[in-house]
């Protein structure tokens, strides 16, 4: 086998093990390979393991790299969206995982109006409470879900959140959990379907996938190192 191959293994065995440990089945857990800064050569090769939802960081970037890899590959974004991306997003992108306002919720629904295409999002919901991080406060999602009720291209499907970093996952359980407890709260409040949980990454996905993530993300530890630097021409 090789390198990659071993990679791609190691995640499954340890992501058919977290679920085993909770008593979920693994094919309740999705995984999207994170190809921010990876070339076209690098997501061809993950691909070809069988992998097919790959995450971008930025508009720019999947702008000139989508074109250039395999035409059957699902493409998410992950990065934080400015509202004057918000078209371009449309065009690329099958699902958002970082809505973080009601205000992006309608410029999406605009514009996925426009472009004749349905989106799937996830609420971004900063429950830690860094400063530092995007997101909504956990009290603004009821708000948020019965505005994008009047959406019509535009739906809600879950929520995503980002954990403060640390090198124990066991550090990010609590997040994990209140992301959780905030969405089964808001489906019995709202009777809104949130089937998905976006959380974890590669150095916490197992806790994630413990307390119920159906998204996972996974770059260094699938790909391998990252570039020092973004490649030429991909850098926004």
């Amino acid at each position: 086998m090789t390198d990659l191959e071993n990679r791609w293994a190691e995640i499954n065995r340890r992501l058919d093990a977290a679920c085993a440990r909770v008593g979920r089945e693994p094919g309740t857990v999705q995984v999207m390979a994170v190809s921010k800064t990876r070339l076209p050569d690098e997501i061809r090769d993950v691909a070809a393991l069988g992998v097919e939802t790959f995450g971008e960081n930025k508009v720019q970037e999947a702008r000139a790299k989508i074109p250039l890899c395999p035409g059957r590959l699902h493409w998410h974004l992950i990065g934080h969206l400015q509202s004057n991306k918000a078209r371009e997003a449309v065009q690329l992108f099958e699902m958002i995982h970082a809505v973080d306002s009601l205000r992006l919720l309608e410029i999406l629904d605009r514009a996925a109006g426009e472009e004749g295409r349905q989106l799937s999002v996830c609420l971004e919901v900063n429950v830690s409470g860094e400063r530092s991080k995007f997101g909504m406060a956990p009290e603004a999602v009821l708000e948020t879900l019965r505005g994008a009720e009047r959406l019509f291209k535009v739906k809600v499907v879950g929520l995503m959140t980002i954990p403060p970093v640390s090198e124990d996952p066991e550090e990010a359980r609590p997040f994990f959990r209140a992301l959780r407890e905030l969405r089964d709260r808001m489906q019995d409040q709202t009777g809104i379907p949130l089937p998905e949980l976006s959380m974890g990454m590669s150095q916490d996905f197992e806790v994630a996938i413990e307390e119920g993530a159906t998204w996972i993300r996974v770059g260094t530890l699938l790909f391998g190192p990252r570039p020092r630097k973004e490649p030429h021409g991909l850098d926004s």
